[in-house]
């Protein structure tokens, strides 16, 4: 039972050629038998060796052939173009000729590529390159590598896997930024909208008065200034920095693919996170949950910058559509941080408990997408209105996203010209 299976599997290389050549061999011996024909015999039993040895020869070229596979780079942005480098080597005593490589590339990559190798594959080994270039973000598999094996008359053929899988990461696209935006909607002094410049700062804002604040805090000389009640809010020392907060509510989001609203919020996302950096802000990236998704530390030298960079560019790559309904507070209740939060679709209830979890005084600013102009057929309207003036009214500095057309360069330059005036270009790298 075990041989027959075992011969069966043997069998199995055989294209339809071999098999009816070799059906056709058996036939002849029983005709060669009844007949008593020897000459017939003799051919029958060339006719049914000619596969056999076929079958033999290929199944030994194709247990000789070995392969790496490399990318160069592992990590690249969406729109850019990899390069996957497959080295092959021959081991067996018998050197493989007319090979068909195979190897599996998602269809957001390329889709699969085949290679066919004219020559033989000798010990000094060949090299064989194609490109794939992601149209979208995350982390694509590319393989297993299979070579299939065909012998001159197409009587047999046998496929191996000879690579097994490798990753490769595409990152959101990053778009340059200029400037910070002001936050709070300038209810503060001339320098309380500014994001903070860093940690440990001692924060002091100006701020107009407010019923309950406490009259000893009446700041007299900005009031003189200003010609209306203006107070002075002591803050503590804060740890600094910005919260990023990206909204991947699947809800919250149309369109599909490369051309959905979620990837514009991501992209959006990445391009605010190394920026912030770049000025000398401790970046903290979270999700819709709340949680962590990367963080940076203080800044420090370019390689600690760049792995900074990497790992929330990484982070974003494999994020994926989140199934929650609502966003929680949680994530936006670090009162001793600035806040940025790029939101899909919002209810203006879902907002004002947003905008609640954040501590009066607190520096918060929000990109609004209009989701709906992502969808397919949509008619042109604005529901984001009412969450905008929500938020706005919260103190909150606001700027909406038209579409997918609009820049994500432009959408920030609309968010930081809000509000009071922006932070100098710092020098230096």
């Amino acid at each position: 039972m075990r041989l027959g299976t075992t011969g069966l599997g043997v069998l199995s290389g055989l294209t339809v050629r071999g098999r009816c050549l070799l059906a056709a061999a058996c036939a002849a011996v029983v005709c060669a038998l009844v007949l008593d024909e020897r000459d017939l015999l003799r051919v029958a039993f060339f006719a049914a060796a000619l596969p056999l040895l076929t079958l033999s020869i290929s199944a030994l070229a194709r247990t000789g052939l070995r392969a790496d596979r490399e990318l160069v780079p592992r990590r690249t942005a969406v729109h850019t173009s990899a390069t996957v480098r497959l080295r092959l080597s021959s081991t067996g005593r018998v050197p493989p000729s007319g090979l068909i490589l195979v190897d599996e590339v998602p269809p957001l990559l390329g889709g699969t590529a085949r290679y066919g190798l004219g020559g033989s594959v000798g010990r000094s080994g060949k090299v064989v390159e194609y490109t794939v270039r992601p149209e979208l973000r995350g982390v694509h598999q590319l393989g297993p590598l299979r070579c299939r094996t065909r012998d001159p008359f197409g009587l047999s053929v046998f496929e191996k896997e000879i690579v097994g899988s490798d990753h490769l990461v595409a990152v959101p696209e990053v778009f340059p930024l200029s400037g910070l935006p002001a936050a709070g909607g300038g209810h503060g002094g001339e320098d309380s909208g500014r994001m903070r410049a860093g940690p440990g700062s001692d924060d002091g804002t100006i701020r107009e008065y407010r019923h309950g604040d406490d009259i000893r805090r009446v700041h007299w000389k900005s009031t003189a200034h200003r010609d209306e009640l203006m107070v002075r809010v002591e803050e503590g020392p804060r740890h600094g920095g910005v919260t990023v907060l990206l909204d991947h509510r699947a809800s919250a989001h149309r369109g599909t693919g490369a051309n959905s609203s979620l990837e514009w919020a991501v992209s959006a996302a990445a391009s605010i996170c190394l920026h912030l950096r770049r000025r000398g802000q401790r970046v903290r990236l979270v999700s819709t949950s709340g949680r962590r998704v990367a963080a940076s530390g203080s800044p420090g030298s370019d390689a600690d910058e760049e792995q900074d960079d990497e790992s929330v560019l990484e982070a974003l790559a494999a994020l994926q559509p989140s199934a929650r309904r609502e966003i929680p507070p949680g994530g936006a209740s670090e009162s001793d941080r600035d806040l940025i939060a790029v939101l899909g679709r919002t209810t203006p209830a879902g907002a004002g408990k947003l905008a609640s979890a954040r501590s009066t005084g607190s520096r918060s600013a929000a990109i609004l997408l209009d989701v709906d102009a992502w969808a397919e057929g949509s008619q042109q309207h604005d529901p984001s209105s009412g969450t905008a003036h929500r938020l706005r009214s919260a103190g909150w500095t606001v700027t909406t996203v038209a579409g997918p057309s609009s820049p994500v360069a432009l959408v920030w330059e609309s968010l930081c010209e809000q509000g009071t005036s922006l932070d100098p270009p710092r020098a230096g790298p």
